[in-house]
C-alpha cells in the first residue's frame, strides 16, 4: 500500500534563472571581488558613500575612522534590502515611472486627454397645436366623452392658451 502512495505523489520544482543566478556584480566565473559579490544597492551605497566621504573629509576628519566604519556597515546592511518585497533599484524605478505618468492616465499606451470642448448649436420651434375636428361621438347610453376641463398644460400656458381650442379626449381608445 505504501508503494502505491509513493508512486502517486509527485513533486515538481521549478527554479527560475533569477533564483539560480541572482543579479550580482563582481563575480566572474570563480573569481570574486574582495568581500563580494555585491548587489546593485550595495554598489550605490559604496560609490555614493565614497564620494561623500572624500568631499566632506574636512568636516568629519576629527572623528577618526568612525564615518568610514559606518559607511562599510551601511554597505553591508543593504545587501538584502527589500522595499515592498522588491529590490531598492526596482522600487526606485517604479517610483520614477509613477511620477512620470500623465495625471489622467493612459489609454492604449498613449496619454489620455480630455475631449476638446465643442460649441453645440441648435434650434427648436414651438408651433401652436393644429385645430383637430373630431367627428361627433356616437352617444349610446351613458357613455359620454369627457371634455378636458382640468388646468391647462405647461405648453398651453407658455403659448397663452386662453384663445386655443380645447380638443376633446376620446374615451376608451383611439
Amino acid at each position: 500500500m505504501s508503494g502505491t502512495t509513493a508512486a502517486r505523489e509527485r513533486l515538481a520544482r521549478s527554479y527560475t534563472a533569477a533564483r539560480r543566478h541572482p543579479w550580482v556584480l563582481g563575480k566572474l566565473g570563480d573569481w570574486v571581488i574582495w568581500f563580494g559579490p555585491y548587489s546593485p544597492a550595495q554598489l550605490v551605497v559604496i560609490g555614493g558613500g565614497a564620494v561623500l566621504l572624500i568631499n566632506t573629509f574636512a568636516w568629519w576628519s576629527w572623528l577618526g575612522p568612525v564615518p568610514v566604519v559606518l559607511w562599510l556597515v551601511a554597505a553591508w546592511a543593504v545587501r538584502g534590502a527589500k522595499i515592498g518585497g522588491v529590490s531598492p533599484s526596482t522600487a526606485v524605478l517604479g517610483l520614477v515611472q509613477l511620477l512620470s505618468q500623465p495625471p489622467s492616465g493612459r489609454i492604449a499606451g498613449r496619454a489620455a486627454r480630455d475631449v476638446r470642448p465643442r460649441l453645440l448649436t441648435g434650434s427648436f420651434v414651438i408651433e401652436p397645436p393644429m385645430a383637430v375636428t373630431a367627428p361627433a361621438p356616437a352617444v349610446s347610453g351613458d357613455a359620454v366623452p369627457a371634455m378636458h376641463s382640468g388646468p391647462a398644460s405647461g405648453l398651453s400656458q407658455l403659448l397663452g392658451g386662453a384663445g386655443l381650442p380645447v380638443v376633446p379626449s376620446s374615451v376608451g381608445g383611439s
